[in-house]
């Protein structure tokens, strides 16, 4: 019994911030019934073909989901979606600007009909305001809320390499279902939520604005280096591979010095007896350390920094990543099921001490003609929303080949 078995959640969804939001949700045990246009589905499907064939954005975010095709726009759709809506406990959505509202799933008509439904709506600016109606993507957020600006070298800007705003607002987006849940359990009441991927990365900005609005200026571009702290940044060994050192405080920067470089002139150097000190004179902070750093190989480095209690990693590539000993020896790893096959899927970070929902990546209308089914729509009437367009199932060769996979991964476990 996960802690969301029995919650049921509608969610017209697409992209990242909102699939992100219910997936979480579908971790801890939620039905998630995922709406997606009969033609395309959700266009993130769409977004690349690297897994096996499938789109990464869409196999990461939307495991453990029932997928209904439905044409929503249509009489016959509409109906059936409305019986869902009130069906479910919670309602998803992240569609554009007043969609929600015209097939007469805004909060306002949701909770006017139940007052116990929790809805959330993740928009890009906010639902008000002078953007309301405007178009947000993650990049356009990521430099509208400034980020972009310190993120980079002094030479460049760069763009964060994840959807950052996405994920804020997911992750906004989850939290904020769960507290609702908790709320109505105890008054009875269910919950209007918003969350824009805007307001979700300004929020993630803290630091940066306090700094800036107290300083009179803001951080500078360092690259992989902390903007604040000397030194914190990546360093070369003498074999060419490199580590990112994180100097935290003054007896860390003491124990690099004697222990690390056998170097007590460098730790008794008044140019570098505090942060803001090192900060201050940062190249000859990075012209020391980089020296240092050159004279020893990974494996000496890695002793000694261990031994000096000095916090430091491996600047990875993805590749060293997926096949980091922290992920295989807390066996982080399992086999998750798509229409393609099996792949290798990292456990959600929050751990409940069962083993967790990691069921398969939904194929386009997998679940169509059972979820209709469960609506009392018969099998001759699905044939014929079936022929009309208004629902979208698998063809019987899809079927077949999900069925398949199903079984192949009930025999065999999930790891």
């Amino acid at each position: 019994m996960l802690p969301l078995s029995g919650v049921t959640v509608l969610s017209l969804e697409h992209a990242v911030a909102a699939p992100f939001a219910t997936r979480q949700l579908a971790d801890l045990g939620a039905r998630v019934i995922k709406v997606e246009r009969p033609d395309t589905g959700d266009f993130a499907r769409g977004y690349d073909e690297s897994v096996d064939g499938l789109a990464s954005y869409f196999v990461w975010l939307n495991r453990s989901k029932e997928s209904i095709a439905l044409d929503v726009k249509s009489e016959c759709g509409a109906k059936l979606l409305h019986q869902l809506a009130d069906r479910a406990d919670v309602i998803v959505q992240n569609l554009g600007p007043g969609a929600a509202e015209r097939l007469g799933l805004g909060a306002h008509d949701v909770r006017r009909r139940d007052p116990k439904k929790i809805v959330l709506s993740i928009t890009g600016w906010g639902s008000t305001g002078p953007w309301a109606d405007r178009k947000a993507y993650d990049l356009l957020v990521q430099c509208e809320t400034g980020l972009v600006s310190m993120t980079g070298t002094p030479d460049d800007v760069a763009k964060v390499g994840i959807s950052i705003a996405d994920i804020a607002a997911g992750m906004y987006g989850f939290s904020g279902v769960l507290a609702a849940l908790y709320q109505r359990q105890v008054t009875g009441e269910g919950a209007t939520l918003e969350v824009s991927l805007f307001e979700a990365l300004s929020e993630w900005m803290g630091q940066p604005a306090h700094f800036t609005a107290g300083a009179g200026r803001q951080p500078g571009r360092f690259g992989a280096a902390h903007a604040t702290i000397s030194p914190y940044g990546p360093y070369s060994a003498s074999d060419g591979h490199t580590l990112l050192l994180a100097i935290q405080n003054e007896p860390e920067w003491q124990r690099l010095c004697e222990i690390v470089f056998d170097d007590a002139a460098l730790a008794a150097d008044p140019r570098f007896a505090s942060n803001t000190l090192r900060v201050a004179n940062r190249d000859a902070v990075d012209a020391a350390v980089t020296e240092h750093f050159g004279r020893r190989t990974t494996d000496q480095l890695t002793e000694l920094l261990k031994r000096a209690k000095i916090a430091f990693g491996g600047v990875n590539t993805v590749s060293e990543f997926l096949d980091h000993p922290v992920l295989a020896e807390r066996d982080r790893w399992r086999s998750v099921e798509t229409e393609r096959g099996p792949i290798r899927a990292l456990l959600p970070p929050i751990g409940f001490g069962d083993e967790p929902r990691m069921d398969r990546v939904p194929a386009l209308g997998a679940d169509s003609a059972a979820i209709a089914r469960e609506l009392g729509v018969s099998d001759a009437e699905i044939d014929d929303l079936v022929a009309s367009g208004v629902l979208g199932t698998l063809d019987s060769e899809q079927a077949r080949s999900a069925d398949a996979h199903t079984t192949s991964t009930a025999q065999g476990g999930n790891r």
